[in-house]
């Protein structure tokens, strides 16, 4: 895991200054980075399956075989696809299950709509270039929450957030103010929503214009124009909600927060990046933009 977590700050810090640290060798972290750790981290089929088990409880059954995977070697072990899905198998060890949810978008209003000019084009170049958002409701034994997020497309990041008892406007408002004041974009960003009256709001609409951005909607009826969000809030309730009894809303905005701004911004591996974390992909990228600025 020391090695791993090196290979993601090399950018940043040099070896002479990690691994003193990290109580570990430079020659070590080479012959590492080589593959030369391979038999030596190579583990029994009751080792693994330990270790499978631990990281399964660790992630609160996040992971199914492929992140596994990726999960296992991240931490400097050899683990092969075929093996991992076959111990996961014999065990009863998979993923939580996916389930259906309702529509909280509320669009029989009058309120002006924008037109889709997002068109599901879902892999934008850089950062800060398309934010999506939207709304989910979660249940708690004193009552219902409403969790509004902002999702930068680039790197699938939760770059804003919201947590309120009522789906008012001021939830969407709230999430994307959070996300301007972190990322402090141009004024251009493309924003994308459903066409819920909180988004086609005067004070939202409002805000965009204020921070220069551009509104896109979905069509009328329409999830998939959305997809990359309603997946995050599938992967959120699947990973942390169901089959969880929460007493209180406080416990409800704590599950919330440690999912977004510890678990799923800073470590659950997303397979649209590569594998990589919404963080990692993005601090990836600044690094490689650095050294094309270096070579020029």
């Amino acid at each position: 895991m020391k090695y791993a977590w090196i290979d993601t700050q090399r950018a940043h810090y040099a070896l002479s200054e990690m691994c003193p640290v990290l109580e570990i060798s430079i020659s070590g972290y080479r012959a590492w980075k080589r593959g030369g750790f391979a038999d030596r981290c190579r583990l029994t089929d009751a080792q693994m399956l330990a270790l499978i088990r631990a990281i399964h409880d660790e992630l609160k059954a996040a992971y199914g075989s492929p992140r596994m995977v990726r999960e296992l070697r991240a931490r400097g072990f050899s683990a092969s696809k075929v093996r991992v899905e076959r111990l996961m198998r014999e065990n009863g060890i998979r993923a939580r299950h996916k389930r259906r949810f309702k529509v909280t978008t509320d669009s029989k209003h009058t309120l002006p709509v924008a037109p889709n000019l997002l068109d599901r084009n879902f892999a934008p170049a850089a950062p800060n270039q398309v934010w999506t958002s939207d709304i989910t409701y979660l249940w708690t034994d004193e009552g219902w929450l409403y969790l509004a997020i902002v999702l930068d497309l680039f790197n699938r990041e939760v770059v804003g957030w919201s947590l309120k008892p009522r789906m008012t406007a001021d939830i969407v408002t709230d999430a994307l103010t959070m996300a301007w004041f972190r990322r402090k974009p141009a004024p251009s960003v493309m924003h994308h929503s459903d066409r819920g009256s909180q988004y086609a709001s005067h004070a939202f609409q409002d805000k965009l214009t204020e921070y220069g951005m551009t509104c896109s909607m979905s069509r009328k009826g329409n999830c998939w124009d959305n997809a990359p969000t309603e997946s995050w809030f599938n992967s959120f309730k699947n990973e942390r909600v169901h089959g969880w009894r929460f007493a209180t809303r406080e416990e409800m905005t704590a599950t919330a927060f440690e999912y977004i701004e510890v678990f799923y911004n800073r470590k659950r591996l997303h397979s649209t990046l590569g594998y990589k974390s919404p963080t990692q992909f993005l601090n990836n990228w600044v690094s490689a933009q650095h050294a094309e600025k270096q070579v020029a």
